[in-house]
């Protein structure tokens, strides 16, 4: 238990805490008791009281939602303003649920419904639960990251001067249970926080010192301080409550608060589950014989022994709010609280309490002490020592919900008709990307203003450079260029400062898709519509793959591109080529993925994305199964490799087949037999190998997938819906009823084949699947594309092998 720096208050003091008289506090202590009550009720209710259909066990974590109630309290009823926002704890859901119904703005059907369909989330949830979530929980680590970026966010809106008026910079807090320290997304996030000097940052660490299967290392407390310190963090240890530092000043008190400093957290853990008698035994043991000592402790029965050494800093409300108060410049802040996993539960301090449930006996003396009456379980007020009028008085001033709705609007920006395509007789979808974004950099029109980029250290490789020259690298503070000032030559003409559009990132793709999240959901937490683009290798995408579907999970709306392709950067070897990427993009709700091969498609599809991500009516049961007005963010697979452009007008036919999925590059005729489906930067092996099939099959078609995702999205939802409704056809069913039930169908994609061998499912046809299944190697295009077989050779082989096939 040892500490450092530990926010000292007397006990006169606390009870001065700025703008709180001695009474509300008192009606802080009582909502404290009910956010306590109402949690673990709501826990007890799903798992022992709603009928269990399945048998399976429901769950719920009352021992980790009775460790913040403290913190919850003081938080949500006392410190926070309307503009601030908070990232709960996963396992503190039932709390924060609870603090809500409080509020007015959850209801005793979701908390009924805890754990079930419909009701109240595990964990908190911007899309499932209440709006008043502002950031999801439940992958560990990552909603306290995401603080950090919505801090950087709000910097950049800040900077340009487009928060609307009258707003204010709200505090980004994160409630963060001390094992989620261990992730290390937190800590790559905390080493960005520190570049790009940010501010209005709260941490308050629920140091309960226990994690899931066991107690945490005694020495880690240190080693936490001293991280953020190194960082630029203040850090303020909240560590004793307002009965133990009374103790402390007594004869003896020296020693006993050494003792607990020294206190192992297994040994302490261990005391508050066996209770006073324990403690006593230990105490006298150790320290016994030290003058004071024992006429301390004689001064307490046992249940008042217990209560003094469970009196930690984090269940002491008059500290804790003090401790919050304290601050109030901008400087990133860490709060350490010391709590209890479990505090006044029957199972307080027990390794084994993380998934413990209380029994229905332990719930009937639990909802004595706290002054519940049967069948008043749910009742906002029961059970609580103040007046219920004081109450509803002191709930409907607390200044947390007197800002209106949390989730802000923001008007849409315009999107021009077209993106001009680039010029050339020979690119690479890479390169095509990088010339349209310059062109939209050109643009002094809405669009290029509120396009922002971003990148984990592959700003070049990536080809946003020409971008960056134009528009320039976000910086609150600017930096000095000493390369322009010494007239050293550079295509790097990145100028540093305030009014960039690019924000840079350090190597770590976990900060590049937390950052996409806070930027695609500016809208909602600031009112200001930016349209962020991210890119990344797009083997990396694994790297980072949990915070893509946490940004996914949240909603936010972004255009992640990701490059190079596959093997098609064939000199770099397998570390950077990508396998299974496509098969992440279609099986990732919310995003749309696309995988074009010519840089006319990329137009069409990067147009279409920029609007996409500005959608949000509501989901309806759409003619094509797409949902497309809902919106959402996109994914785009590009290639380095240089192939040639076809020459053609884009007709808003070919346009709206490129967004839908496919269209037929050949067509089919009633007798074709043999169809080439590919995808992405193998359109030319498919085209030639279409002209050799072609001598003996004229009638051959092909077919360029440019989302494999929208084609499957489509053709299933509309699969399983059309049992329920007129029988409508989707995207690739429309393709494929133009060829006979027994031609064959070769597919071939630079990635997994499974990415295309399902099209066979849509209308029966029997299907050939070409791609890479194997780790690649360093070497030169044709020849791995011969080792994997998706060269023109390989395909024309395998038209023919489908030929012979009886």
């Amino acid at each position: 238990m040892a500490d450092s720096a530990v926010l000292h208050t007397s006990p006169a003091a606390a009870d001065r805490a700025p703008g709180f008289a001695p009474d509300r506090f008192a009606l802080l202590r009582a909502i404290e008791r009910k956010v306590l009550w109402l949690s673990t009720w709501t826990i007890h209710h799903a798992n022992h009281v709603r009928p269990n259909v399945d048998g399976l066990k429901v769950g719920g974590h009352q021992a980790s939602s009775a460790s913040v109630a403290t913190l919850m309290t003081a938080l949500y009823f006392a410190v926070l303003r309307p503009h601030d926002r908070v990232a709960v704890k996963p396992h503190a859901s039932p709390a924060f649920h609870a603090i809500e119904y409080l509020f007015g703005r959850q209801s005793r059907a979701n908390l009924e419904g805890f754990r079930a369909m419909g009701g109240a989330q595990s964990y908190p949830s911007r899309t499932k639960d209440t709006e008043d979530v502002d950031f999801s929980t439940g992958s560990v680590g990552l909603g306290v990251a995401m603080t950090a970026f919505a801090s950087l966010v709000q910097d950049y809106l800040d900077a340009k001067q487009w928060l609307p008026p009258g707003s204010e910079r709200g505090r980004m807090v994160a409630l963060v249970g001390d094992a989620e320290l261990d992730e290390g997304n937190v800590f790559e996030a905390l080493l960005e926080a520190w570049k790009h000097r940010l501010r209005n940052l709260w941490w308050v660490i629920d140091y309960n010192r226990q994690s899931l299967d066991a107690v945490i290392s005694d020495r880690l407390f240190g080693r936490f301080e001293q991280l953020f310190t190194n960082m630029g963090w203040r850090v303020v240890t909240i560590k004793y409550g307002k009965r133990l530092r009374r103790a402390f000043e007594q004869p003896g008190g020296d020693a006993l608060r050494q003792w607990i400093d020294d206190c192992s957290n297994d040994l302490y853990s261990a005391l508050v589950f066996k209770g006073g008698a324990a403690w006593r035994n230990h105490l006298l043991r150790d320290i016994g014989t030290v003058s004071g000592v024992r006429a301390l402790l004689d001064e307490h029965d046992d249940d008042h022994l217990h209560a003094l050494m469970t009196n930690l800093g984090g269940h002491d409300m008059e500290s804790v709010v003090e401790a919050f108060e304290s601050v109030e410049d901008d400087l990133p802040t860490c709060f350490i609280a010391y709590t209890i996993k479990g505090y006044r539960l029957p199972f307080a301090g027990h390794k084994d309490n993380h998934a413990g449930l209380m029994n229905p006996e332990q719930m009937a003396v639990f909802k004595q002490q706290m002054g519940v009456s049967d069948g008043d379980e749910w009742e906002p007020l029961a059970g609580l020592d103040v007046d219920a009028d004081t109450m509803r008085a002191f709930l409907a001033e607390v200044p947390f919900t007197r800002g209106g709705e949390r989730r802000r609007k923001a008007a849409p920006v315009a999107v021009p008709a077209q993106l001009p395509s680039p010029a050339g007789a020979r690119l690479s979808t890479q390169e095509g990307f990088g010339r349209l974004l310059a062109a939209i950099a050109r643009d002094r029109g809405e669009l290029g203003a509120r396009v922002v980029t971003t990148s984990p250290d592959v700003t070049v490789s990536t080809n946003l450079g020409g971008w960056v020259n134009r528009k320039g690298i976000f910086d609150r503070q600017g930096h000095h260029d000493s390369f322009a000032a010494e007239e050293v030559a550079s295509m790097q003409r990145w100028e540093t400062s305030p009014q960039g559009q690019h924000i840079e990132l350090g190597i770590a793709e976990n900060n590049l898709f937390l950052l996409l999240g806070a930027l695609g959901l500016s809208h909602s937490l600031f009112g200001v519509r930016l349209l962020p683009v991210g890119t990344v290798y797009d083997p990396f995408i694994e790297r980072g793959l949990d915070a893509l579907n946490y940004a996914c999970y949240q909603d936010a709306r972004f255009l992640l591109v990701a490059t190079p392709s596959g093997i098609s950067l064939a000199p770099e070897g397998g570390a950077h080529q990508s396998i299974t990427t496509p098969m992440i993009g279609m099986a990732k709700p919310g995003l749309s993925a696309f995988e074009p091969a010519f840089v006319d498609e990329l137009a069409v599809i990067m147009r279409w994305a920029f609007e996409h991500m500005q959608r949000h009516e509501a989901i309806t049961d759409s003619d094509d199964g797409l949902d497309d007005a809902a919106g959402g963010s996109s994914y785009l697979r590009l290639s380095t490799r240089a192939i040639d452009q076809p020459e053609r007008a884009m007709t808003d036919e070919l346009a709206e087949a490129i967004i839908k999925g496919g269209y037929w590059i050949r067509k089919p005729e009633p007798e074709t037999r043999i169809v080439i489906v590919y995808a992405g930067a193998v359109a030319p092996e498919a085209l030639r190998a279409h002209a050799v099939v072609a001598e003996d099959f004229p009638d051959a078609a092909v077919l360029a997938v440019t989302s494999a995702d929208r084609l499957y999205r489509g053709w299933q939802r509309l699969l399983r819906g059309n049992g329920h409704a007129p029988r409508r056809t989707s995207h690739v069913q429309g393709l494929l009823a133009e060829v006979a039930a027994d031609a064959r169908l070769v597919t071939v994609i630079d990635a997994h084949p499974a990415t295309l061998s399902w099209i066979g499912a849509v209308c029966g046809q029997r299907v050939y699947p070409l791609g890479v299944d194997g780790f690649g190697q360093s070497g030169n295009l044709v020849d791995l594309y011969r080792h994997h077989g998706i060269d023109a050779d390989a395909i024309v082989a395998a038209c023919a092998a489908a030929c012979l096939e009886t």
